[in-house]
């Protein structure tokens, strides 16, 4: 609305001028257009403004016969200079507000890489890659995790979604990442993994004044948790996320929870069945790909859904996971045709032996 508002006060000077009520004086209104541009519409918008301000100028001297008197003359100096200030005044605007969002984005992608490590490509029995994406929308940080840590027990891996952005989901993915990389060493049941993870959350929502109440109303994480031991399997809990996506001899196949289980945050208001983790066949050469709803849910121009299981039977066997992924990243950007409108987070490996 503040974008229109300059035009809509040239259009209002010019209903005046063109009505009984020419007699009121207008060019002082007149002149504002192009300073109100200048605030929003950078230096082209601010020209537009200017244009569209010296045009009603143009049309209500001609329709009143008033070419050659002060009042004119000093309407047409004064938007002449106002104009010339404006577009100077919007291209500092425009300069300031752009090295403030690269200062925004640099403070984003530093925080990222302090809370999501760098993703080890060898890992016991498996070859892994991970990718995290921030949505470019406003520069604001994403609520995506994820991790893999050899231990005892086996690979173990996390990836979830944080409701929300900015600085509470960073602190929310600090929470549960810190409880995942600690648990994960010393717990042998995996389920176990996940309860600390969503004990780690709560104590942090419980901090005074860490989150604002609407995010303490709202808040919640959707996780899933993998395990590869030795043995030719692998361990699945699933608290509310997509599930994850089994290649086996070139077919995509969705592992499916036997039963769905709300997301952390909301196991006292959602009580469901005790939660187990469950196991499904993980052979040599196959291929296992943890993922956020942001792949998911990306959406082309005729709002269809990304097609992923057909995407990943489509990638050459023969790639790495680094490749794969990338060759995934790649097919998300086709289909939507644009910058992502959601943050993304995946891991794949691939079983060794």
């Amino acid at each position: 609305m503040a974008q229109c508002l300059p035009f809509v006060i040239a259009l209002g000077v010019l209903v005046i001028e063109v009505s009984p009520a020419h007699d009121l004086v207008t060019g002082p209104v007149l002149t504002t257009t192009p300073a109100l541009a200048a605030l929003t519409l950078g230096p082209v918008g601010t020209l537009a403004a200017a244009a569209v301000a010296l045009a009603v100028s143009v049309i209500t001297a001609t329709v009143n016969e008033a070419w050659g008197t002060p009042l004119v003359t000093g309407n047409f100096l004064g938007l002449l200079v106002v104009s010339l200030a404006g577009v100077l005044l919007s291209r500092a605007v425009r300069r300031r507000r752009q090295s403030e969002l690269d200062q925004i984005r640099r403070v984003a992608l530093a925080a990222q890489e302090v809370v999501l490590r760098p993703f080890p490509e060898r890992l016991g029995p498996v070859w892994a890659a991970g990718l995290c994406l921030t949505a470019e929308a406003e520069a604001q940080i994403g609520g995506d995790l994820y991790d893999a840590v050899q231990t005892r027990y086996g690979v173990r891996l996390i990836v979830g979604d944080v409701r929300g952005k900015g600085l509470s989901a960073v602190r929310a993915v600090a929470a549960v990442l810190g409880a995942f990389r600690e648990a994960s060493h010393y717990t042998a049941d995996l389920q176990e993994v996940m309860d600390r993870c969503e004990a780690a959350l709560r104590r942090e929502a419980a901090l005074p004044g860490a989150y604002p109440e609407q995010v303490l109303m709202e808040g919640f994480t959707t996780a899933l948790m993998a395990q590869v031991p030795a043995d030719h399997v692998v361990r699945l809990v699933n608290r509310g996320h997509p599930p994850p996506y089994l290649l086996h001899q070139g077919k995509a196949l969705a592992l499916m929870p036997s039963a769905p289980q709300p997301p952390l945050g909301l196991g006292d208001l959602v009580p469901g069945p005790p939660v187990t983790s469950e196991s499904h066949p993980f052979l040599p050469g196959d291929r296992l790909l943890l993922y956020t709803d942001g792949v998911i849910e990306a959406r082309d121009r005729d709002s269809r859904f990304f097609p992923l299981p057909e995407t990943m039977e489509r990638i050459p066997a023969a790639t790495t996971p680094r490749e794969y992924l990338d060759e995934l990243h790649q097919a998300l950007i086709r289909h939507t045709g644009g910058p992502l409108s959601d943050d993304v987070a995946m891991i794949l490996i691939d079983r060794l032996a």
